[in-house]
């Protein structure tokens, strides 16, 4: 599984609306609404390189007010939540 963050920047009157569609985005897994220098960042998830830039290029650069874009491949996830949930298998409360 391959993940990426996708940093978008959007027309002004239009971030609420390009969020929405991205969120009903196949491959598109969260949409923060962020301050800084992007409007945007989207969390995709795909399973190989192909379905990738498919999502990034067809798909999400493909929504309408969308005004520029930067993507950033995720080498490794370092979660908090991830581990806590892995070593607490077995370990629920009867």
């Amino acid at each position: 599984m391959l993940s990426a963050i996708v940093l978008l920047n959007t027309e002004r009157d239009k971030t609420n609306k390009v969020a929405e569609t991205l969120a009903d985005t196949e491959g598109v897994s969260e949409v923060y609404s962020v301050a800084g220098r992007y409007d945007l960042a989207a969390i995709v998830r795909a399973s190989d390189n192909d379905q990738l830039a498919k999502i990034v290029t067809e798909h999400i650069r493909g929504v309408p007010g969308i005004t520029g874009s930067e993507t950033l491949i995720a080498f490794r996830v370092y979660s908090r939540h991830d581990l806590e949930r892995m070593f607490s298998i077995g370990m629920e409360k009867v």
